[in-house]
């Protein structure tokens, strides 16, 4: 009886892998799938027969249809065999006896008779196996990562360690199709039916990948805000989505060789968040104030600051006072002003003679100056 199953099998299996098959992608796949095999089309609106063919067997002349961001990628016997990068549609072509077939003008007798033996052998089945996987050439999303608790790194702007909570998200993009399969993507996502994806959360590779790139963060900050040719500073992080993701993808290249062991490089981040330690966010309130009052602004405010003590002093002190808001000025070098030099006691025109420079200055009104030349003069 097992006798006849095999022969019954054996022919049964021939004759229904000579047809040629027509391969696509399949359907419903999601936008972050990266690896996934390529389906048999052997319905279509009700017609066509060829829905009995041997599981990886793919018959000479059958046509595999590469859509645009995929590449193709040929498997015999476990081994990659060919791998194809541009879209288009293409022919499958082996030496295998079993993807002999007489509608690719392989003859009779080795598509048929040596088939059937052969099949006879392995119990009726074929004694090879053939796939063609479809890997994405494109970005992709929705690869999220996120801190439970502070990260710490030495900052060079601050001159110090600064921490902080993060989250966010980035894109991952498969360089080397090849050595992805080869080296990173486990035996069980190479079968028909699989979907290999980054952002499936029962997927462990992913979650390996998720793992490394959290452990990569602080050396990533740190190599963002310490570039000497950017002179970058943690607050512009979240506007920088691609100078980050460089920073990102070379500290995970460095701790974990993404890119030569295991063909992926992470492309763009988004930080969703960013939330610093309680030290940090003081350091930046005291940075943001030293910026406000940098350069010509913070000239102006000097100036507005040392008028208006001139004037108090005017009203409440006469000219010893405004020596002594001229010395503080001078000590603080406040850019155009100059240090007012104490006019002598009993000299009423170096009284005055200084009183109109700071009226040409523009630090005193002319009304201080009527009021302090009323009181050099003795009127």
């Amino acid at each position: 009886m097992g006798l006849v199953q095999a022969i019954k099998g054996a022919v049964g299996g021939v004759l229904a892998d000579q047809w040629k098959d027509f391969y696509t992608v399949p359907a419903g796949l999601p936008s972050t799938a990266a690896l996934f095999a390529a389906v048999p089309r052997g319905t279509n609106a009700g017609r066509g027969s060829n829905t009995s063919a041997s599981s990886h067997i793919i018959s000479n002349g059958s046509k595999i249809v590469v859509p645009e961001g995929y590449g193709l990628l040929l498997m015999q016997d476990g081994a990659i065999t060919a791998f194809v990068a541009e879209a288009g549609g293409y022919e499958w072509r082996s030496d295998d006896l079993n993807s002999q077939s007489i509608f690719a003008g392989d003859g009779i007798v080795t598509p048929l008779i040596k088939q059937s033996w052969e099949r006879f052998k392995f119990g009726g089945q074929p004694g090879a196996q053939q796939a063609a996987f479809f890997v994405s050439l494109k970005e992709l999303p929705d690869n999220r990562f996120g801190t439970q608790s502070e990260i710490y790194w030495d900052d060079g702007f601050l001159g110090t360690q600064v921490g902080a909570l993060t989250r966010g998200t980035y894109t991952l993009k498969i360089l080397d199709p090849i050595l992805f399969v080869k080296n990173f993507v486990p035996a069980s996502y190479l079968q028909p039916g699989q979907v290999f994806d980054f952002t499936d959360l029962d997927n462990a590779a992913a979650s390996q990948l998720f793992n490394e790139v959290v452990g990569s963060l602080a050396p990533a900050f740190s190599l963002y805000t310490n570039d000497p040719g950017k002179g970058n500073r943690i607050t512009k992080l979240q506007q920088d989505s691609l100078g980050f993701a460089q920073s990102l993808s070379a500290a995970v290249e460095q701790a974990y060789q993404w890119k030569a062991d295991r063909g992926l490089a992470i492309v763009k981040t988004a930080i969703v968040s960013i939330e610093y330690d309680a030290n940090t966010r003081e350091l930046l309130k005291t940075v943001q104030r030293a910026d406000a009052l940098a350069g010509a602004r913070g000239n102006s405010n000097l100036q507005a600051s040392v008028a208006q003590g001139i004037q108090s002093a005017g009203e409440n002190g006469g000219a010893a006072g405004l020596v002594g808001v001229g010395m503080a000025s001078g000590m603080f070098g406040a850019g155009t002003l100059q240090q007012p030099v104490a006019p002598a006691a009993d000299d009423p025109v170096a009284k005055l003679k200084k009183a109109k420079e700071m009226l040409d200055l523009g630090l005193i009104t002319q009304a201080d100056y009527d009021a302090l030349k009323a009181k050099a003069l003795g009127l």
